[in-house]
């Protein structure tokens, strides 16, 4: 005689919160990768000390959002690295557009762009330097 119908949905039941917790888990240490990453936090160090940006956001406080995995914006290889980090101030927010590449010689990531684009179509450009500090 197999198994009974009742272990059979025992273990469908386990396979699927394990499946389902196995890939909660993986999305949430590729994002804490991301935010670990060297391209990732240059960025957002720029437009922290960047006084117009910040103004524009209403922030501090500053909330960084996860990055979405399945945006075409998001592109990192070898030796270079394209996101789109979600940010929000009190007034608005907007998406962080930054871009990297890789330093070979030195082993290290060197910003080309930051850029941050607000919910109102305005575009402040972060890095290179724009505003006098």
């Amino acid at each position: 005689m197999g198994p009974s119908t009742h272990l059979l949905q025992q273990m469908t039941i386990f396979v699927t919160v394990f499946t389902g917790g196995g890939c909660g888990m993986m999305y949430y240490l590729m994002q804490k990768n991301f935010a670990k990453s060297e391209y990732y936090r240059l960025a957002v160090e720029h437009l922290n000390t960047h006084s117009t940006a910040m103004a524009s956001l209403g922030a501090p406080p500053l909330k960084v959002h996860n990055i979405h995995l399945s945006d075409r914006h998001n592109h990192v290889d070898h030796t270079s690295a394209q996101l789109k980090i979600p940010v929000t101030g009190s007034k608005t927010g907007g998406y962080l557009y930054t871009a990297s590449t890789r330093d070979a010689l030195l082993n290290r990531w060197c910003l080309q762009q930051v850029t941050l684009q607000l919910k109102t179509g305005e575009i402040i450009e972060i890095f290179p330097a724009t505003e006098s500090l």
